[in-house]
């Protein structure tokens, strides 16, 4: 069945304010591309990128970013998924965008992740390396990134980062918990099983920022651990 299309307006802005944020956003990545030969790139992961990042990268840092949360909202139909029983994975969500939206957890605060130094020599290879990985409805787009060292000035500044925004066409949005944790127990795509790559990012997150603070992320992994260790049982007896 073909990934449901759910498009969610800025509540709080109108729609000429909405495409002007869009082409700044656009003018804002075309320039950092365009300084890339020179002084190389920085990419954000907050997803698969924090346990398999990038093939070539000179340097990383820990850390954060703000007015974002970080949700399985997105299908994954050539990664964790297929066309015809899509996987979820996940994507970030503008905080003033997902503070109109139901959603059963708090904000999370800040959204833990890694960046990633890509030398000059590299940067056209990366970039395609990584829309092609990315090509199920994410595109690119900026962000700052802190550490613990401080919340008020960016370890780095204009680091590029692959968002599935919530007007792509293999955006779902939110769900019951167990529902979601149901689809990640029993997808599988060319990439493997749904629930190794929830797993893996849980573990991940715990291993670069022990206090990270993720509800959403965490409860799904204590309900796809309890279908695992059902699945097991149940196999054994």
């Amino acid at each position: 069945m073909p990934a449901t299309t759910t498009t969610l307006e800025h509540q709080d802005n109108d729609p000429q304010t909405v495409l002007i944020e869009k082409e700044t956003e656009s003018d804002a990545v075309e320039s950092i591309i365009q300084a890339a030969p020179n002084q190389g790139i920085w990419v954000f992961g907050y997803g698969s990128l924090i346990w398999k990042p990038p093939i070539h990268y000179e340097s990383k840092v820990v850390g954060y970013i703000k007015n974002y949360v970080r949700r399985f909202w997105q299908h994954s139909e050539d990664h964790r998924g297929t066309p015809e029983k899509p996987g979820r994975v996940v994507t970030l969500i503008p905080y003033d965008e997902w503070k109109t939206m139901e959603d059963v957890h708090g904000h999370d605060d800040v959204t833990w992740g890694v960046g990633f130094k890509i030398p000059s020599d590299d940067v056209e290879a990366t970039r395609a390396y990584l829309d092609h990985r990315e090509k199920n409805g994410y595109t690119v787009h900026t962000v700052d990134i802190y550490s613990t060292e401080s919340d008020k000035e960016p370890a780095v500044k204009n680091a590029l980062v692959y968002i599935a925004t919530t007007d792509n066409e293999a955006y779902v949005g939110p769900a019951p918990m167990e529902k979601i944790a149901q689809q990640i127990f029993e997808t599988y795509g060319p990439s493997g099983w749904n629930a190794e790559y929830l797993i893996n990012l849980a573990e991940a997150l715990r291993e670069i920022c022990p206090d990270a603070r993720d509800d959403h992320l965490f409860e799904l992994e204590r309900r796809v651990k309890e279908l695992v260790d059902k699945s097991t049982a149940s196999s054994s007896s």
